[in-house]
């Protein structure tokens, strides 16, 4: 197969920015795929409203307890959540505010790209 030639020059552009470091490639990547599960995303955007005890998110989400107990686990392993006791109950925040932004703006653009028509070139894409 022939290679194909840029019609361009790097020089033809303005400054390149250098990579990212790869370890922050990694830890960002590892976030979405932590995000990137519906069941845990709604369990996110519960959050987003405040800290809530395990009982009240089981109840929100309507799962059973070990189900969203280790969906919790997943997340506060990413660093997307985090954690406190008191007494006999565990309470559970959104990490800190990059978290609730980069939920918003999932959702947001996901319902841009819902109540947008498709175009032919968004279909034809892969």
């Amino acid at each position: 197969m022939k290679e194909v030639i840029p019609p361009c020059n790097e020089s033809d552009h303005g400054h390149v920015e250098e990579a990212l470091p790869p370890a922050s490639l990694e830890r960002a990547a590892r976030l979405f795929r932590a995000m990137g599960d519906a069941a845990r995303l709604r369990i996110l955007g519960v959050l987003e409203n405040g800290e809530l005890c395990v009982t009240e998110i089981v109840a929100a989400v309507g799962e059973k307890f070990s189900t969203v107990s280790q969906r919790l686990r997943i997340l506060r392993q990413e660093g997307l959540i985090a954690r406190r006791r008191d007494g006999n109950h565990i309470y559970y925040a959104l990490a800190d505010r990059h978290v609730a932004d980069l939920i918003l703006n999932a959702l947001a653009h996901a319902n841009e790209l819902d109540a947008a028509p498709a175009t032919a070139t968004q279909e034809g894409e892969d």
